[in-house]
């Protein structure tokens, strides 16, 4: 038994077989010109196949919300790519204000976030050490800027809440998992905890 098992097939062996089959291809390559079919917005769309997801009417109520969640979390879509930017007739003249001060926040946010020793960013298994006190100050600081800066309110703001919080989620981990020796390789900042 195979879970895929067309995978070895090229993409004109696919579309053979779908016309062979007397089947007609899904809308979204024949009226709206995507080169593959996922979510409408999906993370790993090209720029042509979100635009060509924009393109379809029954997408733009979703389209919207998604913008307003970029506008409300300082966060782009895909990386440094903005949904927003994709299709900007879609939102209302408010949400583009909102989405425009969003990436002003983002900027400010990751300039803030940059302050954060390579060691204690988000990476597989975090927490994988524990911070010191002069670290947890400085996560605490940082914690405290990026929630003015996006407008949020958030816990663990001073340094001793901060490594509390660190002690409970360690005390979560395997025991061998919680070795501070180790070596670890920096990941994108993460306020999750």
């Amino acid at each position: 038994m195979s879970w895929n098992a067309i995978i070895e097939w090229s993409i004109d062996e696919v579309f053979t077989e779908i016309a062979a089959a007397g089947l007609a291809l899904h809308e979204a390559y024949i009226v709206y010109g995507a080169s593959r079919v996922s979510c409408a917005y999906c993370i790993m769309s090209s720029l042509d196949d979100l635009r060509a997801a924009a393109s379809c009417a029954d997408n733009h109520d979703v389209y919207r919300e998604m913008v307003r969640l970029e506008a409300a979390s300082t966060f782009a879509f895909q990386g440094q790519r903005w949904l927003a930017d994709v299709a900007p007739a879609l939102p209302s003249a408010d949400l583009i204000a909102a989405v425009a001060r969003a990436k002003a926040a983002a900027v400010q946010r990751q300039a803030i976030e940059a302050a954060i020793p390579t060691h204690l960013l988000y990476t597989s298994g975090w927490p994988t050490v524990r911070p010191t006190p002069e670290e947890a100050e400085l996560l605490a600081s940082v914690r405290r800027r990026v929630a003015e800066v996006v407008d949020i309110e958030i816990g663990y703001t001073y340094g001793d809440d901060v490594l509390g919080r660190y002690d409970e989620l360690l005390a979560l981990r395997p025991s061998e998992a919680s070795d501070t020796s180790a070596v670890f390789k920096p990941a994108q900042a993460s306020f999750s905890f």
